[in-house]
């Protein structure tokens, strides 16, 4: 797989790499710190583009001449973009620029039958969801109330313009998780073993089309990648330091303690709210694979560890990119390592076990012998899933408290990450 000879998601493989940050006690300034962090974010987003544009140009070839092998290749592709993306996640929080972005790129969980076919038998809507069932692809115009909407040409304009239909955020028609869909179609195995299996003759033009309105399913794969590409450009140049008057810009030339104080709650945010909250504790007490983050292709154990990873990279200053070489700078680590050695190796200990507990997940889904992925391990009455979701969710709400520790001692009282109204 390609996760492992990069060298990357495997925990266990690449320990030593990730965990080996030497720092030195040398005096580092807040503002290196926070020029740094915009530098993560660049390096983050530019290879969030670059493996979109892999992930298109697979999804081309695929559609020049469909084939199972073509469709397992795009798969792989898909995979390979949510790596360095899951990454970037930890700028969102504190940032305005990436918190009103990234719902197109990347919202979820999604009624996908706003988009194509379904099993009538096992789709779960959301309740009074209007276009739950509007089937884009099947059609060329929609009706939504007194409303009548022409969708006859599926591009990214059009696309982008159906998210959030009807008012209703589970209409979700672009990102990520809609070129998922597409790929792999609906998971209709529950809480048992199995992701999504679409035929890759839902993409043959003619003769041996299955599923029906085959052109437009192509057409509509390749608007939403587009999309993606336009959306993760905008992105890499909000944060690119050649670029005049962008977002990166902006924070520079605010006071560097303001700069800090949004590094700190992005992670702290991530950690509890949005990880340990909303990706896991939500779907463990639902028990729905429903509120699985990558629910059609069953990667959410990849995902989770690398939101776990993100957060990471901004404390040591350190980031992996996709091309193998390392990208490192002053991160809040060296801040506090001048300071306070003990609290700096706290702190990278309690992201150390967080992400342990996070492996752990990634090892119950990979191994060869009765693998369990996390739609398994959610199940009601798998007490070991159970157990091993609570122990992450426990780990990550320890690391917000030593980030909110780590806050305080550089000054910052009150940093208050959101908790998505959890309670832990």
């Amino acid at each position: 797989m390609f996760f492992k000879s990069r060298c990357v998601v495997a925990f266990s493989v690449c320990a030593a790499s990730l965990f080996s940050v030497q720092v030195s006690a040398e005096k580092v300034s807040v503002e290196a710190v926070v020029q740094h962090y915009t530098d993560l974010a660049h390096a983050t987003f530019e290879d969030s583009l670059l493996t979109a544009q892999t992930l298109q140009k697979s999804i081309d070839e695929f559609l020049e001449k469909p084939s199972a092998e073509g469709l397992a290749a795009a798969k792989t592709a898909w995979k390979a973009a949510r790596v360095p993306y899951q990454q970037s996640e930890v700028f969102r929080f504190g940032n305005p620029v990436v918190d009103d972005w990234e719902g197109q790129l990347n919202a979820w969980p999604l009624d996908e039958g706003l988009i194509d076919y379904v099993d009538q038998g096992s789709y779960q809507a959301e309740l009074g969801n209007v276009g739950a069932s509007a089937n884009i692809i099947a059609n060329s115009s929609l009706q939504i109330g007194a409303n009548k909407l022409d969708i006859q040409q599926l591009t990214p304009e059009l696309l982008a313009s159906l998210n959030e239909l009807g008012g209703s955020e589970a209409n979700v028609a672009t990102g990520y998780h809609a070129i998922e869909f597409l790929l792999w179609g609906q998971d209709l195995n529950g809480t048992d073993a199995g992701a999504g299996n679409r035929p890759y003759t839902d993409f043959v033009v003619g003769k041996g089309c299955t599923g029906g309105a085959c052109e437009r399913r192509r057409e509509y794969l390749r608007a939403t990648s587009q999309l993606l590409i336009d959306d993760l450009r905008y992105m890499v140049g909000q944060w690119d330091q050649k670029v005049a008057d962008n977002y990166r810009a902006e924070l520079l030339a605010m006071p560097a303690k303001r700069g800090l104080t949004r590094m700190l709650f992005g992670m702290g945010s991530l950690s509890l709210g949005e990880l340990a909250g909303e990706r896991l504790k939500v779907a463990l007490e639902a028990n729905s694979p429903e509120d699985e983050h990558d629910c059609f292709s069953d990667n959410t154990h990849y995902s989770h560890f690398y939101n776990g990873l993100g957060i990471r990279n901004i404390y040591t200053g350190e980031y992996l990119r996709s091309d193998g070489s390392r990208l490192n700078g002053p991160g809040i680590m060296a801040l506090l390592k001048a300071k306070d050695e003990t609290l700096a190796k706290q702190v990278l200990g309690s992201m150390d076990k967080s992400l342990e507990s996070l492996q752990k997940l990634v090892d119950s889904a990979e191994r060869k012998d009765s693998p369990e992925a996390f739609d398994q391990l959610i199940a009601e009455g798998n007490t070991r899933g159970e157990q091993m979701i609570n122990q992450s969710i426990n780990d990550l709400v320890a690391q917000t408290q030593q980030i909110e520790n780590a806050a305080k001692f550089l000054g910052i009282d009150n940093l208050n990450p959101d908790n998505a109204d959890h309670e832990f």
